[in-house]
């Protein structure tokens, strides 16, 4: 049994060099960033009740699953996390340990994917951050990465929702129209609705404490935490 889908991972391996350009292929993720790290710094806030606001995330253990080049994992530890990033595509880790010579941060990469990473450590936070959308076996990569929590560690899970509104906006819209991304990043089949995504993560001992979704503002070109889940949507949850 396997989370890898080969042509997924194939996919983002071919854009492996444009990660850190904000002009590049990943433009839309570098937009997408300042309001998940917002979201993600909220919620960690919040849970462990960390009042400070400099260097802030000092001593929590963070697993970055899907980290692509990096983008999410360097901010994350620039914040003073112990940050790990895991991802299936050797090209995307050889990407994000490059850049690690210009930031100078003490992150540790590794190819695998969660049902192969092989680790003793337990995590106060897992990330799995526009990545379940990309997965061959949902249950499988929601189990695996839930074994890595600690005890009332909390995992955050960002994903497009299965609507008809979604697939006009971010298949449609994002990469036919706007060219936002390459034709044939997403495959409708495969996003996530949030009562399916919530009884996965039940069957791994997580509980669903919040959801929210996330919206594109044209005027003011940037993204914004929403009520709104029908395309966009971010979900915590609490390992019990």
């Amino acid at each position: 049994m396997t989370t890898i889908n080969k042509e997924e991972i194939q996919k983002f391996s071919n854009l492996a060099d444009e990660w850190w350009d904000v002009k590049g292929k990943f433009k839309p993720l570098h937009m997408f960033n300042p309001v998940r790290i917002e979201y993600i710094t909220e919620k960690i806030k919040r849970h462990f009740k960390i009042n400070n606001n400099y260097y802030f995330l000092k001593n929590l253990n963070i697993l970055d699953i899907g980290c692509g080049g990096g983008l999410l994992s360097e901010p994350i530890s620039r914040l003073g996390a112990k940050v790990t990033g895991i991802d299936a595509s050797q090209k995307n880790i050889n990407v994000a340990k490059a850049h690690l010579t210009k930031s100078k941060l003490k992150i540790k990469y590794f190819c695998s994917s969660p049902e192969n990473f092989r680790t003793n450590k337990k995590f106060d936070v897992v990330l799995n951050m526009e990545i379940v959308e990309h997965v061959d076996d949902l249950n499988l990569f929601i189990k695996s990465t839930s074994n890595f929590l600690k005890k009332n560690g909390i995992m955050i899970i960002a994903t497009i929702n299965k609507t008809f509104k979604s697939y006009i906006f971010a298949i449609v819209g994002a990469e036919y129209i706007l060219h936002w991304l390459p034709v044939g990043t997403h495959d409708w089949q495969k996003f996530v609705e949030p009562k399916q995504l919530i009884n996965e993560a039940k069957k791994s001992s997580l509980l669903f404490k919040e959801i929210c979704g996330v919206k594109f503002n044209p005027i003011l070109n940037n993204w914004n935490i929403s009520k709104d889940t029908s395309v966009n949507y971010i979900a915590k949850f609490l390992k019990s």
